[in-house]
């Protein structure tokens, strides 16, 4: 099938329909900017950007090489610190969202971007939290965005760097944590989470994927309800929007 968008595209416009005007969100680096940025753009005016480094609703002037790049920082309304971000507001449960990337999930959407393992018991040391654990910890809910890939998505995770629902069931409500996993977006499918035992479920498979597709390049089996929906593709203003004012150097859509 030939699509006028790229996966990456399709993901960011995914990610956006998942946030709600009048929203906090804290904004991990990557694909989340994009789809924050777009969704601020589109139906969520009054939605709330932050950054962890400390920098409420920027207007970036380009996507900079970071969050830490000061053009991203642009007319924001307020430059603060981690301290304020992490602790004053996402610890006091004012962060209604977190969007986060990540090395690996499993079933649960624990995530891992720590380290990463092989069978032969070799590991390699990654960036490791940065604001993630806090974010994932204390978020009214969290959506994760990454690469689908048998590696990517395990039956269990090297590390658990930010918790998801731990082992299941109640097992995160126990711990004492906020919120948890909403939705897992990659670049074949969306998941949600079946809301008893809180395994990942196939909620829709993206145009141009086969569901055989989507379980193949899975370490695991997921939850398919039945129907399983086709993702709606991106909008031409929305493709607009990615290509023209928000990633037109295409810094983060690759």
């Amino acid at each position: 099938m030939d699509l006028d968008y790229t996966t990456s595209e399709l993901m960011a416009v995914a990610g956006a329909r998942e946030l709600k005007d009048g929203e906090v969100v804290a904004v991990g680096l990557g694909l989340p900017v994009v789809a924050s940025f777009l969704a601020k753009r589109t139906h969520a005016p009054h939605m709330t950007i932050l950054f962890e480094l400390g920098v409420i609703d920027p207007q970036p002037v380009e996507p900079g090489v970071g969050l830490a790049d000061p053009r991203v920082w642009y007319r924001a309304n307020v430059l603060s610190s981690f301290v304020d971000i992490l602790g004053s507001v996402l610890h006091h449960g004012r962060v209604d969202v977190g969007f986060l990337g990540g090395l690996e999930t499993d079933r649960f959407g624990n995530l891992n971007t720590t380290l990463v393992g092989d069978p032969r018991g070799k590991f390699r040391h990654m960036i490791g939290s940065g604001g993630a654990n806090d974010i994932a910890s204390c978020a009214r809910r969290t959506i994760i965005i990454m690469r689908q890939e048998e590696r990517k998505l395990r039956e269990s995770i090297s590390f658990i760097t930010s918790p998801g629902y731990l082992s299941g069931g109640s097992r995160r409500a126990e711990a004492g944590l906020r919120g948890g996993p909403s939705k897992v977006i990659t670049d074949k499918a969306i998941f949600g989470f079946h809301p008893e035992t809180r395994e990942l479920m196939i909620l829709s498979v993206h145009p141009g994927v086969t569901l055989d597709e989507v379980r193949s390049t899975m370490g695991f089996a997921p939850l398919v309800p039945d129907p399983v929906t086709a993702t709606e593709p991106p909008t031409a203003e929305q493709l607009r929007l990615i290509r023209e004012e928000i990633d037109p150097e295409r810094m983060y859509m690759g």
